[in-house]
C-alpha cells in the first residue's frame, strides 16, 4: 500500500472525518473475535470530540483513493492514572509502581482500527509507527484483549512487548509497551 497517504493529526481538524473513522470502527470491531455492536462504534464516535483535547493527543489515518482505510489514535497518560474503563486491570498487573513510572506521561494508544480489505498490507504497522514516532521519551503502551490471538501476534511483531500476563484462563486485558520504551526489558517474562 505504498500509495497509501498517511496523515497525522494534533486536534479538531481529525472530526471532518468522523463519519470515515466511525465506518472503518464498523468494518474492523464488528466482526469476530471483538464482535462489537453499532452502539459501540456510536460510542467510540462520540468520544472523538472529548478525545482530541486530551493533552498530547495524536490521530493518524490511512488513505487511499479518498476512502480512509484505517486509523489510530492517541494521547498522553495522565496522572492521577484513570480508574475507568479496563485501566484498572493493567494497573493491577503491573502494580502501582510501574503503573506510574512506566504509563504516566507516556503516549497511550487507545484505537487501532483497519479495514478487513487492507489487512495483511503493512498498512497497521504504518499507523502504529506513526502515532507513535514523537512519543514523549520513546515511552508508548497500548491495552489489548487476549481475546484476539491475531492483535497479540501483530504487536510482538512490531516489536512490542507484553508487560502484564492475563489469568491462565486467558481472559482479560494485556498491557504492551512500545518498541522504543526504555522500561520493556523490565517486564516479566510469562510463567
Amino acid at each position: 500500500m505504498t500509495d497509501t497517504d498517511i496523515r497525522v493529526f494534533k486536534g479538531d481538524q481529525l472530526l471532518t472525518h468522523a463519519d470515515a473513522l466511525r465506518s472503518v470502527y464498523v468494518d474492523a470491531f464488528c466482526a469476530p473475535p471483538w464482535n462489537e455492536d453499532e452502539d459501540k462504534a456510536e460510542e467510540f464516535a462520540g468520544r472523538l470530540p472529548v478525545n482530541i483535547r486530551r493533552p498530547g493527543f495524536t490521530a493518524v489515518t490511512a488513505v487511499q483513493g479518498g476512502e480512509v482505510l484505517g486509523f489510530a489514535t492517541a494521547w498522553t497518560t495522565l496522572s492521577p492514572f484513570p480508574g475507568d474503563r479496563c485501566y484498572p486491570q493493567a494497573a493491577a498487573g503491573l502494580g502501582p509502581d510501574h503503573t506510574v513510572d512506566w504509563l504516566v506521561g507516556a503516549r497511550e494508544i487507545d484505537e487501532l482500527a483497519v479495514r478487513r480489505g487492507a489487512r495483511g498490507t503493512g498498512l497497521a504497522a504504518r499507523l502504529l509507527e506513526a502515532v507513535t514516532a514523537d512519543a514523549p521519551e520513546d515511552r508508548s503502551w497500548l491495552l489489548t484483549s487476549v481475546k484476539s490471538g491475531r492483535a497479540m501476534s501483530f504487536y510482538r511483531r512490531q516489536g512490542w512487548t507484553q508487560a502484564t500476563h492475563p489469568s491462565p484462563e486467558g481472559k482479560g486485558i494485556v498491557v504492551f509497551l512500545g518498541p522504543r520504551h526504555p522500561a520493556r526489558m523490565l517486564a516479566p517474562l510469562p510463567l
